[in-house]
């Protein structure tokens, strides 16, 4: 099992990412739709945990404080290594203490934190793309571009198993 610490996107946030996400599947370009298990949803990791216990995981993420929903602005394209692309989200002071905080949380139960989603490393994404061959970027870049800028609303969270899309959702958003 690898879980993952996700803020869930609200309906039109949501909707937004989907319709991107249809919008790119539509051109033969790979998204999380089609994606291994396929019961992927738009949204935003906080960490994703290598290793973990996962009863002292969601007790640990069960203590952490209501912080409320967070809008993350997006302003453009992050690509990563292998065909990989996202919505690139702003990183307020704010957000980077939430992430911070939850993830020396998720640490304290013992859980290896991907490198990635280490503090001051995090960048704040929500996946469009995976899989996309380089000379396919530029489209997904355009597709991208021709929604911004834009505000993402998360008002959920939730500790995702990411090998079947299994999600257990949070009282709090972290």
């Amino acid at each position: 099992m690898a879980l993952a610490l996700c803020l869930l996107l609200d309906p039109r946030s949501d909707r937004l990412v989907r319709t991107l996400w249809r919008a790119l599947e539509d051109e033969g370009v790979p998204t999380l739709l089609t994606h291994t298990h396929g019961r992927h949803v738009p949204h935003l990791s906080y960490a994703v945990l290598l290793a973990c216990d996962p009863g002292a995981v969601r007790a640990a993420v069960d203590g952490l404080r209501d912080a409320g929903p967070v809008e993350v602005a997006v302003q453009g394209t992050v690509v990563f290594p292998r065909g990989r692309a996202a919505l690139a989200g702003s990183t307020s002071a704010g957000l980077a203490v939430r992430q911070a905080t939850a993830v020396e949380a998720l640490r304290a139960t013992g859980a290896t934190i991907h490198r990635h989603y280490e503090p001051g490393h995090w960048l704040p994404h929500v996946s469009a793309t995976t899989g996309v061959a380089g000379s396919r970027m530029p489209a997904v870049v355009e597709a991208v571009s021709d929604r911004l800028p834009l505000t993402l609303r998360c008002d959920r969270a939730a500790l995702i198993d990411t090998t079947d899309g299994t999600t257990w959702l949070l009282p709090v958003v972290p």
